[in-house]
């Protein structure tokens, strides 16, 4: 099997070869370990496929600058606190009902939250040439669903908003969830094998909403953006930090086919009840980790996964983020971990 091929046995339980694995790192990673983690990335090509020498701007932070503001296409203020990690709001653009009559969201399909999108045409041509090179395809699916309720809203007053049902709220979705569907209609329009989605739902303990609120007012917004990808043939994988295990079902219903739980959050058992064998697990490992543990717990803690949640049929994966309080010793344990007991099956 070729990449492509394995990735979709893992999402379809038809016998990868392999495990599929990632390890990404947060532009503060970057800044703090430069040439050294370079190397290491360059000495594990399994895992880090076609990464070239000198493709990383090491300073470069984008917008995640400390002590700088930056407004997203939403018209959200943000600031940053810490060099290369995603800031806090600093202003709610309709902290106010009285603002949504003339409040506009931006194009979606030229515009991602950031700032203006690539070329339409230039995204079809790179996307046919992956296909034509056997490589998987991705789109995405938007500026976020929940996450952009409270970062327009505020989360103290959307919580306000679950609770009292203002008209305005339904408004509220409706607007988010439109503006979502134009960029998912230019994604299928052209044709990916995976669209990706992203909300965290969850705190530490438990989720943000209660099963009721989130099957009343976001199960429905969430079925209007899955259902025409899976229509169309696109998987539809979903990423969400927290404990969300009392959802789960109402996500794989809603047309969730690869979903990215956290480890900590959610516990190797929560996830082996509620998800294995019903959805792939795309597994956040254990972030809150890496910076203490010694190079052996990591890679007990990527056996233990493994031994858990795996399956010859498939319908895992494994994903390690490294921010950078991560020490390197602790990356290239992840890295020979995954080496182990993901890639080494192959």
């Amino acid at each position: 099997m070729n990449d492509r091929e394995n990735y979709l046995a893992a999402v379809e339980f038809g016998g990868p070869e392999w495990i599929p694995c990632s390890v990404s790192f947060l532009p503060g990673a970057w800044k703090r370990h430069r040439e050294a983690l370079e190397e290491l990335v360059l000495e594990h090509p399994l895992i880090f496929r076609g990464f070239k020498k000198g493709s990383v701007d090491f300073d470069d932070m984008g917008h995640w600058k400390r002590g700088e503001y930056f407004t997203d296409a939403w018209g959200v203020v943000w600031r940053h606190a810490i060099d290369g990690i995603f800031g806090q709001i600093a202003a709610h653009p309709l902290d106010d009902w009285s603002k949504l009559a003339t409040y506009q969201p931006p194009d979606t399909a030229r515009f991602t939250e950031d700032g203006p999108r690539e070329d339409w045409a230039s995204v079809r041509r790179k996307v046919e040439a992956a296909r034509e090179r056997g490589e998987l395809t991705w789109g995405e699916g938007g500026n976020r669903f929940f996450e952009r309720l409270h970062f327009l809203r505020g989360f103290r007053n959307l919580m306000a908003d679950f609770a009292r049902g203002p008209p305005e709220l339904q408004k509220l979705i409706d607007l988010v969830v439109s503006a979502n569907m134009r960029v998912i209609a230019k994604w299928l329009e052209i044709g990916v094998d995976v669209m990706s989605f992203q909300d965290d739902l969850g705190t530490q303990v438990s989720c943000m909403v209660s099963p009721v609120t989130f099957r009343r007012y976001l199960k429905p917004g969430y079925e209007r953006m899955f259902k025409p990808c899976r229509e169309a043939g696109s998987h539809v994988a979903f990423h969400s930090d927290g404990h969300i295990l009392e959802i789960v079902g109402d996500l794989i219903d809603a047309g969730v086919t690869v979903i990215n739980p956290q480890v900590r959050a959610n516990t190797l058992e929560g996830i082996a009840k509620t998800m294995k064998g019903k959805v792939c697990i795309n597994l956040d490992l254990d972030r809150q980790l890496f910076p203490f543990a010694t190079p052996s717990e990591i890679m007990e803690h990527v056996k233990n996964a493994v031994l858990e949640l795996g399956s010859k049929d498939g319908g895992l994966m494994l994903s390690a983020e490294c921010g950078p309080d991560v020490p390197l010793e602790n990356v290239e344990a992840i890295c020979k971990a995954f080496e182990e007991f993901c890639i080494g099956r192959r």
